[in-house]
Parts: C-alpha cells; structure tokens; sequence
C-alpha cells in the first residue's frame, strides 16, 4: 500500500482509535438530504475530483473521469447529482473528524552547531526487515551515522518527532530555499500515541491534550520529553520530493498533491481513494463540504474516520490540531456501484 501525507494521527495529540466495530451497513441518501449541499462550490471539488480520477482503475469510474474531463466545471454540481449516488457506510463506531497538514522546520544541508538533528533516508536493511530497531535504536546507537543517509539537518527534535507523525513536510534551508521531503518507509513498529502516555502518566486529563501541549511539555522537560518521545518505537523515513511545484499541497496516497479543505484522508478499507466524499463536521467550526478522499493514514481506520488536510505552515497546523470533532461522512459512489452495496432485498 502506498503511504501518504499521513503516518498517524496528528490531531487531539494522537489519541485517535477506530476499526470495525460491528457489521458493515449501508445506506443510499438522496442530495436533498446531505445538509447544505447546495451552499457548496463542488466546482473546486470538481478540479479536485479531476486531479486523480485518471488514476482510478475500474470501469465505471474510468467513465465518469473521461465524461468530467468532457463536462463543464461550471455545471459541476449537475455533474455530481447525475451520475453519483451518496452512501453512508457505517461499522457501529461513532464518526471521527481529524485534522493534518504539511509542516514547516528550519534546516540545513550540512549539520551544524544548531542544526544537528538528521532527517534520514530509509536504510537498505531496514526494507528487508519488518519490524526493523525501534525509534529508541536508531536513535541512541550508532547505526545511523557514517552511512550517507542524511538528507538535511534541522534544529527542532520536537518538530522533527512530528514531522514523522505528518509523514511529510518543507525544510527552510540557510540559503533561501525549500527543501520538500516525503515519506520513505517505516521501521516496521506499531506507533504509540505520546499523548496517551501523558495522559496515563495523569500529566493530563485527555482532554487537554494537544499536539501543542506536548510540544510545551516536552520543551519545558527536555530529559523527561526525550524519554517520552521514546515511548513511540516507530519511525518514519523520508525521501526528497522535487517533482512537485511550491504552490502545490504535498502527495498523498495517490501520489498525487492533496489540496487543502478539499482532500481527505480515509479508510481504504471503507472508502475507495479517488472517489468524493461529503463532510458534515459538526462541532467548531461546522463543515458542510464536498471534499475527494486521496489520501490514508495508520490511525485512519474505520467507515466514518476521516483526517481533513488544512495545508501548509503553523496556522494550518493550529487549526489541524484543534480539530477532533464528530459528524458523518458520505461516500459518493457510482450509481450501479452504489445500489450493488445494499442487500437484495433492498435493490
């Protein structure tokens, strides 16, 4: 499985939890019952739409890309309630709302008395070998070091911890210039949410806990922080990305760029990637918005489990990170696809 923009759960500081919980139902609703539709500008997720449903390789949706790439953007909600039918798939457990972005550190080429934290390709070993040495290992030993692998240096090990859970992420470097990194592999360990150890340390109430109030914490207990940064023994790799523009968001599962309020992280499982989703967040901020499920992530497990992709830098990481609220969310599917999910007796 291609890994995306996500590695974890970025959003209520990692406490995210989902899977199947019951039988798998579905239901077909009409448009007029999706809250809001009509308020939308399914014209932008139209072009998001558009981006990777070349991609998609079965027939029926091979012909609703080339009759999109055909139809006039400007009649995009037409184009929507015509040939697709949306489905509210639902595994018993309650809908989840997360929310991740793309960060931004400061960093160097070549290390230095400030920047001396390395962001590291994935070694050739550590692909044959699953699970390969834990974060603890790669970390405190030597196994890294002399080997060629670093592709930049930055000055925050913090930021850097979390730049793995975002999965990628825009390296300022010293000279002006950016530097884009992606995911590269894993080491193969199963990730432990930092947020929940404070929490059961009794540091916090869950409540409380976000990505920012872990940052504080582990900077105003800087021995302390390490240790608890080590209590996650998985670790991210990254690679170099430099096929993408600057303007464009980062890619996502489908190898393509995610588009800030119009992508969505999903369950594989539940969601087909490419297809449209329709959001009903509730809590702050109420969302009603067509968006395109392109993109997954390892704690994005579960039908009604979704990570919103607010965009680049620390005001779309801010809003990300407060973001943890319930709703429901519907997958616009083909229409034979649609109606092919009900039981025979309801066809």
């Amino acid at each position: 499985m291609i890994r995306g923009v996500r590695a974890a759960c970025m959003a209520a500081a990692m406490m995210c939890s989902g899977g199947a919980q019951a039988e798998t139902t579905y239901q077909i609703l009409g448009f007029n019952q999706l809250e809001d539709w009509e308020k939308d500008d399914h014209s932008a997720a139209f072009d998001v739409f558009l981006e990777t449903c070349t991609d998609l390789d079965d027939p029926d949706w091979q012909v609703l890309c080339a009759m999109a790439q055909n139809h006039d953007r400007k009649n995009a909600k037409a184009f929507f309630e015509l040939l697709f039918r949306p489905v509210l798939i639902q595994d018993g457990a309650p809908a989840l709302f997360t929310g991740y972005f793309e960060p931004e550190l400061d960093g160097a080429r070549s290390p230095s008395a400030r920047y001396r934290y390395p962001i590291y390709r994935m070694p050739p070993e550590a692909k044959q070998s699953n699970p390969w040495l834990s974060r603890r290992d790669i970390l405190t030993t030597d196994v890294m070091k002399g080997r060629g692998l670093e592709i930049a240096w930055v000055d925050d090990p913090v930021e850097l911890f979390f730049l793995q859970i975002q999965g990628s992420g825009r390296i300022r470097l010293t000279d002006g210039s950016t530097l884009r990194v992606g995911y590269g592999g894993a080491n193969g360990h199963p990730y432990r949410s930092v947020g929940v150890e404070l929490v059961r340390r009794g540091v916090y109430n869950a409540h409380q806990v976000s990505a920012q109030v872990i940052k504080n914490w582990v900077r105003r207990n800087p021995v302390d922080g390490e240790e608890l940064l080590l209590h996650n023994p998985s670790y991210v790799f990254f690679r170099e990305v430099n096929r993408v523009a600057s303007h464009m968001g980062p890619l996502g599962a489908m190898n393509r760029s995610v588009t800030a309020l119009r992508t969505v992280a999903v369950d594989p499982d539940y969601v087909p990637l490419g297809a449209p989703v329709w959001i009903e967040k509730d809590g702050a901020g109420k969302m009603r918005r067509l968006m395109v499920a392109q993109d997954t992530g390892s704690a994005i497990k579960g039908a009604q489990r979704a990570d919103i992709f607010f965009g680049t830098g620390d005001a779309a990481g801010q809003a990300a990170g407060r973001l943890r609220d319930p709703g429901r969310m519907l997958v616009l599917l083909p229409i034979q696809r649609a109606y092919a999910l009900l039981p025979d007796e309801l066809q």
